[in-house]
């Protein structure tokens, strides 16, 4: 019993822990900040001769232990998780780790509570708990990519009629992109880290079609994928670039619309169900099932 409670303990703790981890990973880790002061910074850095514009942060010295678990029995992060990962916004070496980790400690904290504090069925509610606890992570991942997919989704349009105000100002593209990405710091976070994003990748010697294409293929929206292809198409013909954005986020707003007045079309068939279960009955409760007990009543007495 007293090693029984100490495990408990350990996996309580471990449970504090993972949650404090993902309470402090809610958003993505500080990167839109880092890629503005790098942004902004890096010619300075470059003359004073820093090599890591990166520093580590707190969380990442604390959670360090899992990047050695992972080197000591794993090896290099899994690429697959590390990609869907930054789907979802988390970039940083150590959120793989801190993924793996809660796939490992979650399911061992559920277990160990089952196996203490049921007493009835404890073999099937056991399996079954370590099942969904061991594919948590990856519902709650696959949640978080969605939601950043909707919200890059959302902002796109106005992104691009900021950059066509920006090249018809006079600006290039890519001062334009600076521009917008610092520009769109707090109403649009993620799309702004997209965009200083392909800034670094250019200053890092990617050429511009190229830096274009890897923020696609990293976000995985179609919308994002046929603005890539249309900005090639400008890029290699020499159309005018300002036009064909605000061509462009003008389509976008329609294809919004029109799948708003989809989703109020769809509403008259989804409300056919609450009707039919739950209006329907609590009407006829009301209007016919007075009549149908006078009518019981009177067929009653009659027959007697």
């Amino acid at each position: 019993m007293n090693l029984l409670l100490v495990m408990i303990g350990i996996g309580v703790g471990l449970a504090g822990i993972f949650f404090v981890v993902i309470l402090l990973l809610g958003k993505p880790a500080h990167q839109r900040t880092l890629l503005a002061e790098v942004t902004s910074e890096a010619y300075h850095s470059a003359a004073a001769g820093e090599t890591d514009l990166r520093p580590a942060s707190k969380l990442e010295i604390a959670l360090k232990p899992l990047t050695w678990v992972r080197k000591l029995f794993g090896g290099g992060p899994n690429p697959e998780i590390a990609h869907r990962l930054s789907l979802a916004g988390y970039r940083k070496p150590f959120h793989a780790d801190v993924f793996v980790g809660a796939r490992l400690i979650l399911p061992a904290i559920t277990g160990l509570t089952i196996a203490y504090f049921v007493k009835d069925n404890v073999i099937f509610l056991f399996f079954i708990g370590v099942f969904i606890a061991f594919f948590l992570p990856d519902f709650w991942l696959g949640y978080a990519i969605k939601k950043r997919r909707e919200r890059i989704e959302r902002s796109l349009p106005d992104t691009l009629d900021l950059l066509a105000i920006c090249m018809e100002a006079g600006l290039g593209l890519d001062q334009a992109v600076v521009r917008v990405g610092k520009e769109l710091r707090l109403s649009h976070p993620e799309l702004s880290e997209e965009l200083l994003q392909i800034n670094l990748e250019q200053r890092a010697g990617n050429p511009r079609i190229g830096a274009w294409r890897a923020m696609a293929s990293r976000v995985g929206v179609d919308s994002v994928r046929s603005f890539v292809n249309m900005l090639v198409q400008t890029e290699r013909f020499g159309t005018p670039i300002s036009k064909s954005l605000a061509a462009f986020s003008d389509s976008l707003r329609t294809q919004r619309r029109q799948k708003a007045e989809e989703l109020a079309a769809k509403t008259t068939i989804k409300l056919v169900f609450p009707l039919v279960l739950c209006i329907f009955p609590s009407i006829f409760i009301v209007t016919v099932a007075p009549a149908v007990i006078t009518l019981i009543k009177s067929f009653s007495t009659f027959l007697k």
